[in-house]
């Protein structure tokens, strides 16, 4: 699992947001509007050099992809190792657990909409960048994909 010590570094210096007047961003005393910070920004491109990330462009597309398509993928885990019965049950467990937008019908459900094979395709694209190695497409997701299955029927 890819673990940003970036915000560690944040908090060595003792900008702990708010209260601080300083984290993420500066905050002049008593206005709480974030003020973006230079020095938060260098030490960003510093850190972006140590660790060999060069900065990109990101889609709203592939922000969301990403965060659905995992979901989907650990949701496959959990179905082939019985901890869920029906991929539903996960999706009930995060409209009423978690909060999730009940017009979206939860990650399988989604996963199911978007199509399995474009799931299945997406995370293998994911795995060739960066931390790749983190996105291993659970077997059950590959064996519905490949068969023009969903997980709901």
């Amino acid at each position: 699992m890819v673990y940003s010590k970036f915000a560690d570094r944040i908090c060595e210096q003792g900008w702990f947001g708010q209260k601080a007047g300083r984290g993420w961003y500066r905050y002049e005393k008593g206005n709480r509007k974030p003020v973006p910070d230079p020095e938060v920004e260098s030490l960003l491109q510093e850190y972006r050099k140590e660790a060999g990330v060069k900065p990109r462009k990101i889609a709203d597309e592939e922000i969301v992809e990403r965060c659905m398509f995992a979901l989907a993928n650990e949701g496959a885990r959990i179905l082939e190792e019985g901890i869920a019965l029906r991929a539903s049950d996960i999706d009930m467990v995060y409209l009423t657990g978690y909060g999730f937008p009940p017009y979206r019908g939860g990650p399988m459900f989604y996963a199911d909409t978007v199509g399995l094979p474009k799931v299945l395709s997406a995370i293998e694209g994911f795995q060739k960048g960066y931390e790749g190695v983190q996105w291993q497409p659970a077997p059950l997701l590959v064996k519905l994909a490949k068969e023009g299955r969903k997980f709901n029927g």
